[in-house]
């Protein structure tokens, strides 16, 4: 069993910054994929950034240049530094970890971008 918890959402005025993180606990060997999603009121989940086994990272078009991804390896933890951010950025931000077999995801944190 996999089981994250996420914090560090909130409320931010445009142009502002907030930083995520992700920590896994429980039993597993090896975590090899972890990533941050994000879904907005009525619109589908979307992935924002990804983070491979070889720590290679990837992102959304949408985030580009504004979030960093990161990853401390031996505390199982992900992180999502956000700068800059814009009232489109509002959404429930999802961490997801992938542990041999197991998918887990946490249970999310609201991100709400407003002046």
């Amino acid at each position: 069993q996999v089981h994250l918890v996420e914090s560090g959402g909130g409320l931010v005025q445009p142009g502002g910054s907030l930083r995520l993180s992700c920590e896994a606990s429980g039993s597993f060997f090896s975590i090899w994929f972890m990533a941050w999603y994000r879904q907005a009121p009525g619109q589908q989940r979307e992935l924002v950034a990804q983070i491979t086994e070889d720590g290679t990272i990837n992102y959304a078009e949408a985030v580009k240049g504004r979030f960093t991804a990161s990853r401390n390896t031996a505390k199982h933890t992900l992180f999502l530094q956000m700068d800059d951010l814009k009232p489109d950025d509002t959404a429930v931000y999802y961490c997801n970890m992938k542990a041999g077999a197991r998918d887990a995801w946490g249970q999310g944190t609201q991100v709400t971008v407003s002046s």
